[in-house]
Formats: C-alpha cells, sequence, structure tokens
C-alpha cells in the first residue's frame, strides 16, 4: 500500500506532488488544528478559575488574620482528579501559610503509634490551610480493600473517626471532607493515559494498576465510609469528577462557601452545581436506591 501511494502523485500549479507526502501533510494539519483547539479550550478553563482563585486569597487572608485553622481533605479512587484539584486550589496562594499532605506507608514505628499520630503531627497552626491529598480515610478505604489493616484497625476506626473529626471542628478548626467520585470508564481511560504518556507515567503505581479489579470492592468500601462517617460535625461532600475542569471549579466553591470570609466578591455565582456537588447524605441515598434497583451499588 506504502508502495502504491508512493508511486502516486498529484499535479498542483504544474508541480507533481506525491500523494503520500500530501496525506502526511493533511494530518499534520489536523494535528495541530486539535492541539490549537485544545490549548485554546484550556485557556479558557482556565480563566475561568481565575477569579475563584481570587477568591481562595482572600479566604486565606481571613484565616490568617483571625488566627483559624482548615483542613481540606482529598478522597477518592485513583486517577479521580484529587492532586489537579490541589494543584489549582493552591496555585495563587501565599505559600506561607498553606500546606499540602501527601503521606506514604506507614513506616514500621508508626505502625506501633497511635493511628492518627502521623496524621496530627502535619495538622495547622493558627492561620493556615492543610491540604490532605489521602488522609486518616486510607483506613476506610485503600488498606481495607487491599488488607493492609487488620479487620480489628478497621473497626476501631470506623467507630473512632466521628468523635475524633467532632473534637477537631469543636476546638475551632475548619475541616472540609471531599471525596471525588470518577466513574470506571473514565478512570480506565486516564490509567491508559498515564501508560501512554511519558510525563505521566510517575502516576501509575501497582495499587493503580489494581484498582480496576478491585472496583467493586472500592465501591462497597465507599458506602460503608460515608454511610458510617458521614456527620452533622463532619460532612462528606461528593464531586462527580468525570469532567475535571467542573470539578475543580465546584471544589473550589465548596471550600469558598464553607466560610464567611470579609471581602467577598458578590457579583460571582457561588451556586453549586448539584450535577457535580452530592451532600455526602443525598450521595448515601442514591447509592442504595442503585442497590435495591439492581441489587448491587453502580458507582
Amino acid at each position: 500500500m506504502d508502495e502504491v501511494l508512493e508511486e502516486k502523485s498529484i499535479n498542483i500549479d504544474g508541480q507533481d506532488i506525491p500523494l503520500e507526502k500530501l496525506i502526511n501533510t493533511y494530518k499534520k494539519s489536523k494535528e495541530e488544528k486539535k492541539f490549537e483547539k485544545k490549548a485554546v479550550r484550556k485557556r479558557k478553563e482556565e480563566a475561568e478559575l481565575k477569579p475563584y482563585q481570587a477568591e481562595l486569597i482572600k479566604l486565606q487572608k481571613y484565616l490568617e488574620e483571625s488566627k483559624k485553622k482548615m483542613i481540606i481533605l482529598f478522597e477518592g479512587r485513583d486517577a479521580a482528579g484529587k492532586g489537579g484539584t490541589i494543584r489549582r486550589v493552591t496555585r495563587y496562594m501565599d505559600e506561607k501559610h498553606y500546606r499540602v499532605v501527601a503521606l506514604g506507608k506507614p513506616t514500621e514505628e508508626q505502625r506501633t503509634q497511635w493511628y492518627y499520630q502521623k496524621y496530627v503531627q502535619h495538622f495547622p497552626v493558627a492561620g493556615e490551610i492543610v491540604l490532605f491529598d489521602r488522609s486518616w480515610y486510607n483506613r476506610a478505604m485503600v488498606e481495607s480493600v487491599f488488607n493492609f489493616c487488620t479487620k480489628k484497625e478497621y473497626d476501631d476506626f470506623m467507630k473512632g473517626v466521628k468523635g475524633f473529626e467532632k473534637d477537631l471542628v469543636r476546638q475551632g478548626t475548619i475541616l472540609i471532607k471531599l471525596y471525588f467520585s470518577v466513574t470506571k470508564e473514565e478512570q480506565a481511560k486516564r490509567f491508559e493515559r498515564r501508560k501512554t504518556d511519558p510525563l505521566r507515567q510517575w502516576k501509575l503505581s501497582e495499587i493503580d494498576l489494581q484498582a480496576q479489579e478491585k472496583w467493586d470492592d472500592f465501591t462497597n468500601t465507599k458506602y460503608n465510609m460515608l454511610k458510617q462517617t458521614n456527620s452533622y460535625n463532619a460532612p462528606w461532600t461528593v464531586i462527580r469528577s468525570n469532567n475535571k475542569h467542573k470539578a475543580r471549579m465546584e471544589a473550589m466553591k465548596v471550600i469558598l462557601n464553607s466560610v464567611n470570609y470579609t471581602g467577598r466578591d458578590e457579583s460571582l455565582d457561588y451556586t453549586l452545581d448539584h450535577d457535580v456537588v452530592v451532600s455526602g447524605a443525598r450521595e448515601i441515598e442514591i447509592m442504595e436506591t442503585q442497590r435495591a434497583k439492581v441489587g448491587k451499588f453502580i458507582d
């Protein structure tokens, strides 16, 4: 086939142009247009986030001046968009007054300590925001699914976490718990992108490779976690994150709506998109309805 293309040519303005060259030029032009279109969309999306990012700076300033503390938990399946959202949330913030905490697996010493100890040492001081890229809920999700903890350790955590968070909030810490929810099909696409993109391959871990196989296990564990740990003092907010841009914007709105900070730009729309943002209580209802209809959780 390639030999045939090499032999064929088309005369344009008195010049014989090989057909193969014309096809390759067309393909290259098409790819360039696709890239340009994607770049334009990205710039537009980043511009849409900026007013909310400006509000996050005001929120941060308010926390600093009022000596308040904030903890934001980012939980959810692998490739659900937690890291990308954290980067957008913190992009223009004052680095002196926020920290992103992403802890690895516990050391042998940490295994002998009170479970929360490795997290508590990273808690915010007055006027600071700490964003946990995965948190103590590792025990309720990953550790449970992969049997990295005993049943007793899991049960003890599930029984005690509401009291732990209630005490945390009672003592003045603003606690925001975000769960990023992605569909199985979208997660598979993102994993495939990580495999083929050299700039993303570092994100792909052994746990990621098993995430699709254990999809139902994660779903059941998600339900149990929401059911047992969603509370008045520390409710869950679920972010539907198939559309990364919408998920990032709505997560920012949730954070901004959590505090009555000074200087708020009232011309901005802070209304939550309920196709993207779902309360923990509502998510439990949705999952229970799914199970009643088809005999299992779908998401």
